[in-house]
């Protein structure tokens, strides 16, 4: 039997919340994050503190995702109802991913912290969900979006997802035309 993927947990302070990604942030979780962010945003959430210091590696959707969030803040689109920005930092993510951060050149967008310890002293909690896992559809979608906002940030990663953005463009092209 394959072994459980790591639980993404959460400890809220006041208007921060601090997240641990463990293992691998990829494709697959990168769902849950993001509805774990829009409903901590919902509840007056505006500083998130991603301890990466457990993650081992980051895929490109996950990343994407990561970017999206922070583009639409700096764009000025995502402000909660008390009119407060979203503020995200990375905490301690390892050099494979700085590398990462790097390359697809968006590291620019993160206020990335390297620190011994975990400044949040309280009790994280693991994430569950009431949501059935995510459709291939909403996956694929997620993925098309993530490496979409990629290519926009970095014109030098039209090259290294235009092939992934076509096929998964024509995968959910294909999708919606099976589900009619």
């Amino acid at each position: 039997m394959a072994p459980k993927a790591p639980v993404i947990s959460v400890a809220v302070v006041e208007q921060t919340a601090f997240v641990k990604v463990p293992g691998r942030a990829n494709f697959s979780t990168s769902v849950d994050f993001k509805t774990l962010i829009a409903e901590l945003r919902s509840a007056g959430v505006n500083h998130f503190v991603l301890d990466l210091g457990e993650c081992i590696t980051m895929d490109s959707t996950f990343l994407g995702v990561l970017a999206g969030l922070a583009l639409r803040n700096s764009d000025g689109k995502e402000i909660d109802a008390d009119g407060q920005k979203l503020k995200l930092d990375l905490l301690n993510p390892n050099p494979r991913v700085a590398d990462l951060l790097d390359n697809l050149g968006v590291v620019h967008l993160f206020n990335v912290i390297h620190q011994p310890t975990n400044p949040c002293t309280a009790i994280f909690e693991p994430v569950t969900s009431d949501r059935p896992a995510p459709s291939k559809e909403e996956l694929s979608r997620n993925c098309l979006e993530a490496h979409e906002v990629l290519m926009r940030i970095n014109p030098d990663n039209i090259p290294k997802f235009k092939e992934v953005t076509k096929f998964l463009a024509e995968d959910l092209r294909k999708m919606k035309e099976e589900g009619k």
